[in-house]
């Protein structure tokens, strides 16, 4: 049966991948995105093509009414650590207002026709962990405004599950990777440096750690998780590519210069510290893996083609 589902930045990294995902499963999507600056209106040229999409231009909190439909994606949300430690204020609107909204819209339709509520968290409000991984049960524990931003629309979303009924699913993915990205997250602004002859910011030498998992992978698991008809759960979503992010420009430059470049990886960066950083974030999926989701992406080709693909695709 084809489902009609919203997607709320439609236009962003994640929710180009998830929309079209979605659209070749035969569903209906309402994207809905306020086309900030990380999102890619060139995208819509691809997503008109099919008669199941259907296009709104607004913030999310400015929206004043929810058409019919099965599920809320919601993937609107200022994501950059950075930015959150520089300037909060946008992300409370965007991760923790606009989540409010979005339930509160749900909530005022007649319940049989209330969708189920199905939302992008991510494996920072668990906090980082030095050694295992952490579960769905365990508490969260945000270490910078980002985190704390999400983790707040997590306890919104199940305060308001409890209280008024409303379904929900929470989807918690690791370090997302692909092409389409935008230029503040590491693996696109590294090429883009090497491309324009600047040295990489790098904070601590690379040595925090990270699981990198695809979107392509993470848009396969909305899709299984939607196909098994489970509400009221909370999915982790981690990718198979654990490794800290020096080994990540050093594998970006083998693919860009060459063996000699990786190895010489410290001429290529200045290092640099972010406020509160993270030494380590990682999660056991083995839930979402009962539903019969795996991921496919092998990271270092996956790597290797994204930066062919910026190489010749993009002008700095």
């Amino acid at each position: 049966m084809k489902k009609i589902v919203y997607v709320t930045g439609c236009l962003g990294f994640m929710g180009v991948h998830v929309t079209r995902e979605l659209l070749a499963q035969g569903w209906y999507v309402i994207g809905v995105d306020k086309c900030t600056y990380a999102s890619n209106e060139n995208f819509l040229t691809e997503f008109n093509k099919y008669k199941t999409f259907k296009f709104i231009k607004s913030d999310i909190n400015d929206l004043d009414r929810l058409f019919d439909c099965d599920y809320v994606i919601n993937m609107a949300a200022e994501t950059h650590v950075d930015n959150s430690i520089m300037s909060s204020g946008v992300f409370l609107h965007s991760n923790v207002n606009g989540v409010h909204h979005l339930l509160e819209l749900i909530k005022e339709q007649p319940k049989h026709k209330q969708p189920v509520f199905l939302h992008f968290s991510t494996d920072e409000v668990y906090g980082d962990i030095e050694v295992g991984a952490h579960t769905e049960r365990d508490l969260l524990k945000p270490s910078n405004p980002y985190s704390a931003s999400k983790a707040a629309a997590d306890m919104l979303i199940t305060a308001w599950a409890r209280t008024y009924g409303l379904k929900y699913v929470i989807v918690r993915p690791t370090n997302n990777y692909g092409t389409g990205q935008y230029v503040e997250k590491l693996i696109p602004k590294s090429i883009k440096y090497l491309t324009l002859g600047k040295k990489i910011d790098l904070h601590d030498r690379g040595e925090p750690r990270r699981t990198w998992l695809h979107a392509d992978d993470t848009a396969r698991a909305v899709v299984t998780i939607i196909n098994s008809d489970t509400t009221n759960e909370i999915y982790n979503i981690s990718g198979n590519a654990e490794m800290p992010n020096r080994e990540v420009i050093q594998k970006i430059l083998k693919y860009y210069k060459g063996a000699d470049a990786a190895e010489h990886w410290e001429d290529y960066i200045f290092e640099s510290s972010r406020v509160g950083q993270d030494v380590r974030y990682a999660i056991d999926d083995s839930k979402l893996k009962t539903l019969g989701w795996q991921p496919q992406a092998v990271f270092d080709k996956a790597l290797e083609d994204i930066v062919k693909y910026y190489i010749e695709n993009f002008v700095w």
